[in-house]
This record gives structure tokens, C-alpha cells and sequence, in this order.
């Protein structure tokens, strides 16, 4: 989806909550829009203050929390408390693995999860309205530093 989309789209959130569209809310959109990359609140407040030094640390959380409430961002929780945030707007949905030594975040989708999730869910005779999935582990990097620390040691 364009940047000129999820901006039309935002204002039509925002007025359905009877808020109206600020120029650091539309920096904000702007800026998460303007990555590819996982971000944090802190991130996100970096990036704003060097648009608009008078942008708020309140004013990001809260316009992330309703960018994430109107579906725009999801997060991911990359453990030890620090929330991750990404566009998803006008993306396909995909899921996650986390290496827990270095962080590195690993994005994937698999037809055959999906299709597995949706069988187990119509079995249970559940609907399913969104899911995450986060795969916890170690990336190839830090496994081979691993073993190679191992092996010097013993």
C-alpha cells in the first residue's frame, strides 16, 4: 500500500474516533510507513524528533497505539519487555523467528503452517480472526559462535 493510502486511511480511523489528524501523527505514519525494518517506541520517538523537535515521547506511544489499533502496525514482541513494531497495512501476513542471543529477527511465511493452523482451527470448530507466530531459537551466526566457544573450551 502507498504512503497516500494509509494517510487517507488514518484520517478515516482518526475521525471515526472523532480525532483529527496532526502534523506529528502524519510524521508518524510517514516515518513507519518510510521502513522495512522492525522498530521500537524509542526508535520511532528518535526519527519524529529529528523531523519535529517538539514531538513528544506521549505523542508517539499513543499514535503507535492507535496505529496498531486500527490494524496499521503489528507488533512483536522481541522478549526481555521490548516491543517491536512493523507496517502491515496492505501487506501479506508472515510470521517471525527470534534469535534470543542476538536478536536477529528472521521473517517467513509457510503455505503448509497456514494451511494446518486453518485445519485445526475448523476441527475445533473455531474462526480464526488474526494469529501470530514467533519462533524462539538461535540464528545460524550465534549457533556457530556457540559451538565454536564450546569447542575451544573443552
Amino acid at each position: 500500500m502507498q504512503p497516500a493510502q494509509a494517510l487517507k486511511r488514518f484520517e478515516t480511523f482518526l475521525r471515526g474516533r472523532a480525532l483529527r489528524m496532526t502534523s506529528q501523527r502524519r510524521a508518524i505514519l510517514e516515518l513507519a510507513w518510510g521502513t522495512h525494518e522492525h522498530f521500537t517506541a524509542e526508535d520511532m520517538y528518535a526519527w519524529a524528533r529529528n523531523l519535529d523537535a517538539s514531538v513528544s515521547r506521549a505523542t508517539v506511544y499513543r499514535t503507535l497505539s492507535l496505529l496498531v489499533e486500527g490494524a496499521f502496525l503489528a507488533t512483536l514482541d522481541r522478549g526481555h519487555g521490548q516491543t517491536l513494531y512493523e507496517h502491515i497495512l496492505g501487506h501479506r501476513h508472515h510470521d517471525h523467528m527470534v534469535c534470543l542471543e542476538c536478536g536477529k529477527i528472521i521473517e517467513f511465511l509457510n503455505e503448509e503452517i497456514e494451511r494446518l493452523q486453518d485445519e485445526v482451527a475448523a476441527k475445533h470448530q473455531f474462526t480464526i480472526t488474526q494469529h501470530t507466530l514467533r519462533l524462539e531459537g538461535c540464528c545460524m551466526r550465534c549457533s556457530a559462535a556457540r559451538e565454536s566457544a564450546a569447542e575451544a573450551a573443552g
